[in-house]
């Protein structure tokens, strides 16, 4: 099994060299890069900032489902009939909302080493604890955005009517189903555009992530400009990169949104 696995893992390392677009074999730091700054390999940088692009990319793909899980339930709780999972629901989305992410990051990412040791304490274990600082940094954006999410959501939830799920009730639908089949399409429809801002805020909200260590966009900026004493090529760069980032996802989130509202186009 670790064979198949070693297998996989030079695969994928294999295939994202090959379609690496900024250091692969046609990519644009490997064609217009050379005997520049931005070369790939030992003479320039550009590999640095492919991975720091990368490294921004999984944290962004990864949050975005963890985040809207989260909110999700977050939002069905703060609809419940159960006063406590309201209570709990609204307390959770002001901490979240109110606090800075930075302040959210620190205190998830040094608050969940605290925990650990003193869990692990009580086993025996006296030594070192370090939090992974990817897993840190996409459980601090994840609850972070699923606090504005659950807000988005809730909204969308009080737009569909009633009668959408008595229509489940008199189908013989359980409630889950009812969820499943007739609510959440016309969620996914109702709330997408604001969903999509929030994807946004996300991509920035990314370069966070740097201060505890993560060589993403930002760090990997940062190294390269304190070595070669050049800010404004290597922050204009990093312009470029956010700015990409942004152009192809309002791109993607304009067909997704014509996707969901395909229904009302064929009226």
């Amino acid at each position: 099994m670790s064979g198949l696995f070693s297998a996989l893992g030079s695969l994928w390392t294999w295939l994202s060299t090959i379609f690496d677009p900024l250091c692969g074999p046609v990519g644009l730091f490997t064609i217009f890069g050379q005997n520049t700054m931005l070369a790939c390999g030992d003479t320039g940088w550009g590999d640095e900032l492919a991975g720091g692009l990368k490294i921004t990319i999984a944290v962004s793909v990864l949050t975005l489902p963890l985040g809207i899980i989260i909110g999700f339930f977050v939002a069905l709780a703060q609809q419940s009939e159960e006063k406590s999972l309201r209570l709990a629901a609204g307390i959770f989305t002001t901490i979240f909302r109110g606090l800075p992410e930075l302040l959210t990051l620190f205190i998830i990412y040094y608050g969940m080493q605290i925990l650990l040791q003193s869990l692990l304490a009580k086993f025996g274990y006296d030594g070192p604890i370090e939090i992974n600082a990817f897993a840190a940094g996409m459980v601090a954006l994840a609850i972070v955005f699923s606090a504005y999410c659950s807000e988005v959501l809730l909204s969308a939830f009080k737009a569909i009517p009633k009668g959408q799920y008595e229509a489940g009730d008199a189908l013989g639908f359980h409630r889950a189903r009812t969820m499943r089949l007739i609510i959440v399409p016309q969620l996914v429809r109702i709330s997408l555009p604001n969903l999509g801002n929030l994807w946004m805020n996300l991509l920035k909200d990314t370069s966070y992530v740097s201060i505890i260590g993560l060589a993403d966009i930002i760090r990997q900026t940062g190294i390269a400009v304190r070595a070669t004493k050049a800010p404004f090529t290597f922050y204009s760069i990093a312009c470029l990169f956010y700015l990409t980032l942004a152009v192809i996802s309002s791109i993607g989130l304009f067909y997704l949104d014509r996707w969901a509202k395909r229904a009302e186009v064929h009226r």
